[in-house]
């Protein structure tokens, strides 16, 4: 029982032992190499980091035109979509799709034929009643009619006028004419359609001229006045269009508190179209002066956006991270609204390379270019 005993020590030793020297050998090889890594380290401080090459821009002091922009949307100043006033089968359809057309000109011609009958059937009786009052006026001049013949007899004549007169009314009507110089769009029936009054016939739109509409908020509404400049951009544009404001609405809206802008643009190219959604800017009289970099500079994070300052340190050009706040931007420049003063130089391109104190050989051939106006290809 003894041996029993001692011979199972003897094999939990021995497992022990193995397994101290298991986790010796890990220690000891992890304890080499961390050793290296410091060794390392150690070296790469001794000898330096390389400089970074970096693009600077100085800050600079601009006047930027104060503009106040609202989102809005385009409608015609002259733009109808053209409707049956009467009941009638379509006959004729003169005009293409898209087709440029004058005042007067000819858009939607109905069947007409069964009012032309009627309109020569009442011609006749007009033309009747006129004989028989000019016969009856004429013997009552000689006294030989009474005076009620005459009297229903020009009341026949008056209603003859009236039916011819309604018929021709009828018939111009069924014939539908430009209201106004514009282009038609997508015809919405065709030839031989019968069409009940108040469908929709043919959109006609002049888009020489556009209204631009957007809502202003009552806390900037007195900021603006008709005949200031107005400038819309919208995606498509190859550069904004300028027109001026024209009108402000003189009730608020209730819900949102904003009162509607209306400004007339030109439009002598057909850029611009009813129904388009523009960026409206009402460009103010005043100008701000701001400090400006190019929008390549910042560095954005979650807890702000930051910028990289060129410094000079112990002979050597070192870049200190500073957090900016930010106005407004224009073009592919920002205005910085505290953080940063005017004359600073600050990395424009290279910053994500850097960390703060890091030493930088500026190389400002590799400037990205950055406008105020930017016209981006869009081929």
């Amino acid at each position: 029982m003894k041996s029993l005993w001692n011979s199972r020590w003897r094999g939990w030793l021995l497992v022990a032992g193995g397994l101290l020297v298991v986790v010796g050998g890990i220690i000891g090889l992890k304890v080499i190499q961390i050793g290296s890594l410091i060794g390392y380290a150690t070296a790469a401080g001794a000898a330096g980091m390389p400089p970074a090459s970096v693009a600077t821009v100085i800050a600079e002091k601009q006047s930027w035109e104060e503009t106040l922009d609202y989102p809005g949307s385009l409608r015609p100043i002259q733009g109808v979509t053209i409707r049956a006033e009467l009941p009638g089968m379509i006959k004729n359809i003169p005009v293409e799709n898209g087709a440029f057309v004058k005042k007067g000109d000819l858009l939607v011609e109905y069947d007409v034929a069964p009012e032309r009958a009627e309109l020569a059937s009442a011609q006749s009786r007009l033309r009747l009643a006129k004989v028989n009052l000019d016969r009856i006026q004429s013997l009552l001049t000689r006294r030989t009619v009474a005076q009620s013949e005459f009297d229903t007899a020009s009341a026949t004549y008056d209603e003859a006028v009236a039916a011819v007169a309604n018929l021709q009314a009828i018939l111009d009507r069924k014939l539908i004419r430009a209201p106004f110089d514009g282009r038609v769009g997508i015809r919405e029936v065709n030839a031989g359609q019968r069409v009940a009054a108040g469908d929709s016939l043919i959109p006609l739109q002049n888009n020489d001229r556009m209204y631009a509409e957007f809502d202003v908020p009552q806390t900037r509404l007195s900021e603006i006045k008709v005949g200031y400049p107005l400038r819309v951009m919208s995606d498509g544009l190859p550069a904004p269009v300028t027109g001026t404001v024209s009108a402000i609405n003189p009730v608020m809206d209730e819900t949102t508190r904003s009162a509607r802008v209306q400004g007339v643009l030109e439009n002598p190219d057909a850029l611009l179209r009813p129904g388009q959604f523009v960026r409206a800017s009402v460009v103010l009289p005043s100008e701000e002066a701001v400090v400006t970099i190019p929008i390549s500079a910042l560095i954005n994070e979650a807890y702000g956006a930051s910028v990289y300052v060129v410094e000079e340190s112990n002979g050597k050009l070192v870049a200190r991270q500073k957090f900016v706040k930010l106005g407004r931007q224009r073009g592919d420049f920002v205005a910085v609204v505290k953080g940063l003063e005017a004359g600073e130089r600050v990395v424009s391109a290279g910053a994500f390379k850097l960390n703060n104190n890091a030493i930088v050989v500026p190389d400002d051939a590799m400037q990205p270019a950055a406008l105020l106006d930017p016209k981006p290809d869009n081929s």
